[in-house]
């Protein structure tokens, strides 16, 4: 047979280029070139393998869209479809813990009463053994979401954390209990932390940017389900909460577990008397107590 053959038959795959790929390149340059000063300058390396190129303070443009467009890609080839996000401390251990905590503190303020900073450290643990049942309510709640979606290709509502301890490992957790998938998306920190175990490893991403992990967290999200947390959960939880003020976002609901804790911390009605937003700007917040609760308040967002 002579001429040109139909593409059908030249390759398998209707996208496949007839360019070698980046990966072939890689793997092939090296021993085509053969060792010679020119081929050792640094110079000579290929752009995309050179780390201490992509490095380079002129190459962050570059270094955000890639962190901005692995993720986007992974999850797309996982058929993650819709997510849920869920923020809270990271220091919010599970009930045992905050038990076994709270009384080795209340041993050693025992043995030195006027010791005041033992004082306050038995304060601070009476308040995260109240404060762990946040942990269950969490794993509970990842429970029912992930189970909405177990065994389909194309996956909807699933958990999505920071990936780290407390609420977002209980989070995580919930969700690996009953076999499904869950996101965590990890931070670099000078204190180094890692993703908890309960992350799916293959949906568990390192960011550098904390802009683009924020950016990534409301991508594909449903709604934001907040826990009683710290600066870092107050940062997300207002930037999203302007995104729709403002209208940059449709709404969807954000739902803030502990009605007591959240009045106490932040205090909306007096922003509100103060001229500092709308009163209907308290209504983009929905309190909620229980993870049925707050599970009934998406099904009926989204009229499931």
């Amino acid at each position: 047979m002579t001429g040109c053959q139909p593409r059908s038959l030249v390759m398998n795959d209707i996208d496949a280029s007839p360019f070698p790929s980046a990966r072939d390149e890689v793997d092939t340059v090296g021993a085509k070139a053969g060792a010679t000063p020119q081929t050792a300058s640094p110079s000579y390396r290929l752009a995309f393998e050179d780390t201490d190129f992509l490095l380079r303070q002129d190459l962050r443009p570059v270094r955000l869209q890639l962190e901005l467009l692995k993720p986007e890609l992974l999850l797309q080839e996982h058929g993650i479809r819709s997510t849920i996000t869920v923020f809270g401390s990271a220091r919010i251990p599970e009930p045992a813990l905050a038990q076994a905590a709270l009384a080795e503190a209340e041993a050693e303020a025992h043995a030195h009463p006027a010791d005041q900073d033992r004082a306050r450290r038995l304060a601070v643990a009476r308040r995260m053994a109240a404060n762990s049942r946040y942990y269950d309510e969490a794993r509970r709640f990842a429970q029912i979401v992930t189970g909405t979606c177990l065994g389909e290709r194309v996956c909807d509502y699933v958990v999505k954390t920071g990936g780290g301890p407390g609420i977002m490992e209980a989070a995580n957790r919930g969700a690996s209990d009953v076999g499904g998938k869950s996101i965590g998306l990890n931070i670099v920190l000078p204190q180094e932390q890692g993703p908890n175990p309960y992350v799916t490893p293959e949906l568990c991403f390192r960011f550098h940017y904390f802009a683009v992990r924020k950016m990534h967290f409301l991508t594909r999200s449903k709604a934001l389900v907040v826990f009683p947390g710290g600066l870092g959960t107050m940062d997300e939880l207002f930037e999203a909460a302007t995104l729709i003020q403002t209208g940059k976002i449709e709404p969807i609901p954000i739902l803030l577990f502990g009605r007591e804790y959240w009045e106490r911390v932040v205090n909306l009605d007096a922003m509100a008397a103060e001229g500092m937003i709308s009163p209907a700007d308290r209504d983009i917040f929905t309190f909620v107590e229980t993870a049925d609760e707050a599970w009934r308040l998406i099904a009926d967002f989204y009229r499931l």
